[in-house]
C-alpha cells in the first residue's frame, strides 16, 4: 500500500466520511442543551473549528442561522460548498479559535470532539473563552467536548473507525504516541487508509494536542469572566443522565452558560 505523509485535515472528503456519519447523538444533544441550559431562545449558532461542517449542515436544515470558523483552508471550502449545494449561505471561514469577533452575537456555540486540544498554550485557551464570551448573548450556551487526562492510567489510547460510501471506504486509526505533563503535550498518531476499486493508500499524519486535567479546566473558566460552568455530560451524550468529574474521568462535555 502506498503512504502519503500530510495532514489528515487536508483531506476532507475522506474526514468528513470518517466522522461526518456518527452525527445523530451530538445532534440531538446539542437540540436537547440548547432546550434545558439556554436562557434564551437558540436561533443562532456558532462552531469554532467547525472543519467540514458536518453539524452545521444539520443544524441549517433544521432552521438555525448558523457560521463557523476553520483554519484549515479546504475544509472551509467543503464546508460552503456543502452549504452552498442546499441552499444555504456560505457561512465558514478561515479563522483563528483563539483570535476572532463575530458582527453579530449568537445564541449558542459549540465544539464537540477535541479541537479545542489544539490551542497549543495557555494563553490561546484562555483568548479562546474570552472570544466565546465575546460573542455569545447573555444566556447563550458553550458546548464543549474534549478528553481530559487522568490521574489514574489512561483507560483509551487508541480508536479506530471505518465508513464506506459507493465505492469509497475509509478506514481510519488514531492512537497515543505519548504524554508529557510537564510539557502538557500529547502526541497522537492518525491514519487514514483509502479505498477504491482503482487504488489503495494510506495518509499518515502526527498531531499534538494540549492535555487538560478538570483543574486546569476549571482555571481557564474561572479566568474568564461571563462565562459560568452549570453541568457536565460524557461522550454518552444522555440529557438525563450528568457526571461528576472524578479521577478516572476522561471523555467530558461542558455546558457553559454566558452570565
Amino acid at each position: 500500500m502506498d503512504v502519503i505523509a500530510g495532514h489528515l485535515y487536508d483531506f476532507p472528503k475522506y474526514y468528513d466520511l470518517i466522522f461526518g456519519s456518527d452525527w445523530k447523538a451530538e445532534y440531538k444533544f446539542l437540540l436537547e442543551c440548547f432546550d434545558l441550559w439556554a436562557r434564551r431562545p437558540v436561533k443562532r449558532i456558532f462552531e469554532p473549528g467547525c472543519g467540514t461542517g458536518r453539524l452545521m449542515i444539520k443544524l441549517a436544515q433544521a432552521g438555525y442561522e448558523i457560521s463557523g470558523l476553520d483554519l484549515n483552508p479546504k475544509a472551509v471550502d467543503y464546508c460552503n460548498k456543502r452549504l452552498a449545494k442546499y441552499g444555504y449561505p456560505e457561512s465558514a471561514f478561515i479563522g483563528d479559535m483563539a483570535d476572532f469577533h463575530l458582527k453579530k452575537k449568537v445564541d449558542a456555540c459549540f465544539n464537540m470532539i477535541n479541537t479545542f486540544r489544539h490551542l497549543p498554550s495557555e494563553a490561546a485557551a484562555l483568548a479562546h473563552f474570552r472570544c466565546i464570551a465575546d460573542c455569545l448573548n447573555k444566556g447563550g450556551i458553550y458546548v464543549l467536548g474534549l478528553h481530559l487526562t487522568p490521574k489514574t492510567t489512561q483507560q483509551c489510547t487508541e480508536e479506530c473507525w471505518s465508513a464506506a460510501k459507493g465505492n469509497l471506504t475509509v478506514n481510519s486509526r488514531l492512537w497515543s504516541i505519548g504524554i508529557d505533563l510537564k510539557k502538557r503535550v500529547e502526541r497522537i498518531g492518525m491514519t487514514y487508509d483509502v479505498h477504491t476499486p482503482t487504488q489503495q493508500f494510506r495518509i499518515e499524519d502526527e498531531t499534538a494536542f494540549r492535555t487538560y486535567s478538570s483543574e486546569q479546566m476549571q482555571a481557564l473558566f474561572d479566568a474568564t469572566p461571563g462565562l459560568k460552568l452549570v453541568e457536565t455530560y460524557d461522550f454518552r451524550y444522555h440529557i438525563d443522565w450528568p457526571i461528576e468529574i472524578d479521577a478516572d474521568t476522561e471523555d467530558i462535555v461542558y455546558i457553559l452558560q454566558k452570565q
